[in-house]
């Protein structure tokens, strides 16, 4: 900390630069749990420092990822939990980068805020920090910028970026897929971190009550159900990707099956999927019947319980399962691949 740093007006606007210090001191436990070969810098300076390590990689290809929480922060805000939000702040990129090949090697966030408070800043970051623990990546640094006026005091904004690294002859990137392959999914955790917007209103989040818990969801009430972190799929993929031939990886994300299944398949082939085949999470259900939601729009808008989904060669299937869950995914084949025009039909 800056001992002899603090400005009395600046203070007298709103932003306490103290404060920034003392979270920093705070989160400094968390960020050293996240420390992974190559980190070069600590926390403090003007850029965060990593040595490539480019060992059996003859031909180093950089990918980048970056993305926010989006409104499932007001979630974050209704419960006053701020420990998982940075989970899914850290998913949202590294299961982008994951999709190429690419193994992510460190990750920054950026935290806006109405009033820095040193223990929530602390706690969003913990969260940063157990995202990357779970994908392998470094947290190497970050800004915190305090800005009253601009979001009120409770209130913040979270996003992030990551950068990975993939041999460029192992980019993913669907030129060997076929007729034939096999789609497998890999189970969400919930909701993740899309369509949010619909889901607030749907649940109208800040006036009804979302604390009770309810039998359809297990016990759980809907608000600590949408607040489930999203599920991290580094480690899995990457466990996969040295034992079975890949052909496509698609993240689930907002526009769910319809926009980014096909982000992954070749123009003249399709996904062929029997929606009866998808293993929808009970909050899916119970948003569609209270938000009078078709089928198709859900299917559109959210990931159904498929947080992710590999395309494999059909003779791979088996091993690519039994890998899958030696990693701890319950995964299953949910579709196979054809020729076509159409590239995706859910039937």
């Amino acid at each position: 900390m800056v001992e002899n740093s603090r400005s009395e007006a600046y203070a007298a606007s709103g932003v306490d630069i103290t404060a920034g210090y003392r979270a920093v001191e705070l989160m400094k436990k968390h960020i050293a749990k996240t420390a992974v070969p190559g980190v070069v810098s600590g926390i403090g300076g003007f850029g965060g420092l990593f040595e490539l390590d480019l060992t059996g990689i003859s031909k180093p290809v950089l990918v980048s990822g970056t993305d926010g929480v989006g409104t499932k922060l007001k979630l974050a805000f209704l419960a006053d939990k701020h420990d998982t939000v940075g989970i899914d702040c850290v998913a949202m990129c590294v299961n982008d980068v994951i999709c190429c090949g690419a193994k992510p090697l460190f990750f920054l966030d950026y935290i806006a805020c109405g009033k820095n408070v040193p223990e929530r800043i602390a706690d969003i970051v913990k969260g940063v920090c157990d995202g990357c623990v779970q994908s392998g990546a470094a947290l190497i640094g970050g800004e915190t910028a305090e800005m009253p006026g601009f979001y009120p005091e409770d209130e913040y904004d979270l996003a992030g970026y990551c950068t990975g690294v993939v041999d460029k002859d192992k980019i993913i990137n669907n030129n060997k897929m076929t007729p034939g392959d096999v789609v497998i999914a890999l189970p969400s955790s919930g909701v993740h971190s899309n369509g949010f917007s619909l889901v607030r209103r749907v649940f109208d989040v800040e006036h009804a009550d979302i604390k009770t818990p309810l039998p359809e969801l297990g016990g759980k009430s809907v608000l600590d159900t949408l607040l489930t972190p999203t599920k991290i799929y580094v480690k899995p993929v990457l466990a996969l990707l040295e034992k079975v031939e890949v052909h496509g990886i698609s993240h689930i994300t907002g526009g769910g099956f319809y926009e980014n299944i096909p982000r992954s398949v070749p123009d003249g082939l399709g996904v062929v999927i029997k929606e009866k085949d998808v293993r929808v999470l009970p909050i899916f259900d119970l948003i569609e019947k209270k938000g009078s939601i078709s089928r198709r729009d859900m299917f559109n808008t959210f990931n159904m319980g498929v947080g992710m989904d590999v395309i494999v060669p059909a003779e791979q299937a088996e091993t690519a399962l039994r890998i899958l869950k030696e990693c701890g995914e319950d995964a299953y084949i949910v579709g196979v691949v054809k020729e076509s025009e159409e590239k995706i039909c859910l039937i």
